[in-house]
């Protein structure tokens, strides 16, 4: 299984099913956040609760990972076309989540045509 930061270098994409992404990699997340693109008066909606009755569902595969958000219905529609995005705060897997520099921004967008997904990774997630 390929690291994060591996996948991203290599290009790969995700892939987005209504309220469910898919991700080529595995990792310990520890936030999630979704949101519109910023402005003066939106704010992200941060998600730390990753328990079975939250308002996310996570599985792994053999090589990816899977991430339902429960609250939101279709994902494109509503994030598509440069509106919007999702962030997830994450660790490699089996990696030290108290050691900051393991920890890193991944910034999943979402690719106007199909449903493919792009992935980032970025510094400070203010700063978009």
């Amino acid at each position: 299984m390929k690291s994060f930061i591996d996948a991203v270098k290599d290009g790969r994409k995700g892939m987005v099913i209504r309220n469910s992404v898919f991700l080529p990699f595995h990792c310990e997340l520890l936030s999630i956040w979704v949101g519109k693109e910023m402005s003066l008066v939106s704010a992200p909606d941060v998600i730390s609760d990753l328990s079975d009755c939250g308002q996310v569902a996570v599985r792994e595969g053999e090589s990816y990972t899977n991430i339902v958000l429960k609250r939101w219905g279709d994902l494109p529609k509503e994030l598509g076309h440069h509106k919007g995005h999702i962030i997830l705060h994450a660790a490699e897997k089996g990696a030290d989540i108290f050691a900051p520099g393991n920890l890193h921004y991944i910034r999943i967008g979402f690719i106007d045509h199909g449903k493919e997904l792009s992935l980032e990774i970025i510094d400070d997630p203010f700063d978009l």
